[in-house]
């Protein structure tokens, strides 16, 4: 093929993805451990709980799909199988792999990618140590229509689990630092750019490493604050605080706690296109079945407004 053929053909392919598309349904879901095989000490995920997995993507239909802790190439590859032969047709994949090479982060999509920028090598010092990021960055940009395109970030921050080379939060907030800085740069080259960082951020809202995430001024990102759509109208008795929506994404077995750790996060670019009312955290019979982490479901129009 010609090399000058080839942006064409990129234009042609999503031009055709987006001919009846009037609204895009994005999806993060941490999978935990979608392993086809043992590996260390991760077992394979069970075929109840892929089967659970697959049944549950085919019936939200993501165009965009981000994932954290699959296992592999072979693993995506299985999973984009499976959901194709559901009726999802997600043909255009992209894996992250990072220094952990246990389980990687991973796209699914629709639509054409018109760039891939993996980060799978950045690192930090820290009390005089260096380390890496453990699972890398994932960045794609998105060729949702010919004139409208969509930055997506994934990534799956150091967990809350003790480290014993150095202090997990401390390992998590220098992550962050390191996301945020190339979210800035991707703003700096273009404020209204439709921009949206989602996954596995392992943090509550009012701690440093989200904090950084979010940022401040013109280039802060917007928390979109999934929720269960079970009827609560977002009552709140302070103006302060967020609705008293149920908006726990991930159960930890070690505390029995629920907290809100998975995040949808967008550039104000991004905002004007947000349909608040589709963008939610699904709620299902036996959810634990399929991962320790539930789905977050975000929707836009693709017109830039």
């Amino acid at each position: 093929m010609p090399r000058r053929a080839a942006p064409l053909l990129l234009l042609l392919l999503a031009a055709l993805a987006a001919a009846a598309a009037d609204r895009v349904t994005v999806v993060t879901w941490n999978l935990e451990n979608y392993l086809l095989e043992a590996f260390g000490t991760r077992q394979p995920k069970s075929p109840e709980a892929r089967a659970q997995i697959r049944d549950t993507l085919a019936a939200l239909r993501p165009d965009v799909l981000a994932l954290q802790e699959i296992g592999g190439r072979a693993a995506l590859a299985e999973l984009q199988g499976a959901l194709l032969a559901k009726g999802l047709d997600l043909p255009h994949a992209e894996l992250v792999s990072g220094c952990d090479t246990n389980i990687q982060l991973a796209f699914l999509s629709r639509f054409p990618f018109s760039a891939r920028r993996p980060h799978t090598n950045d690192s930090f010092l820290l009390q005089g140590r260096r380390f890496r990021v453990a699972r890398g960055f994932g960045e794609v940009e998105v060729a949702v229509r010919p004139d409208y395109r969509l930055t997506v970030f994934t990534a799956h921050l150091k967990s809350r689990r003790a480290a014993p080379e150095a202090d997990q939060a401390e390992l998590r907030l220098e992550e962050a630092r390191l996301l945020r800085e190339k979210i800035d740069a991707r703003l700096a080259a273009d404020p209204q750019a439709n921009l949206i960082l989602l996954g596995d951020l392992n943090d509550t809202k009012d701690q440093p490493p989200i904090r950084t995430l979010l940022g401040r001024g013109a280039t802060a990102l917007v928390d979109t604050r999934p929720a269960e759509r079970n009827g609560d109208t977002g009552f709140t008795p302070n103006p302060r605080w967020q609705p008293r929506t149920i908006t726990w994404t991930h159960y930890y077995g070690v505390e029995d706690s629920y907290s809100r750790i998975d995040y949808v996060l967008i550039s104000a670019g991004l905002a004007k296109e947000w349909l608040r009312e589709q963008t939610y955290i699904l709620t299902q019979p036996d959810w634990g079945r399929a991962s320790d982490h539930r789905p977050l479901v975000f929707t836009l129009v693709p017109v830039n407004r």
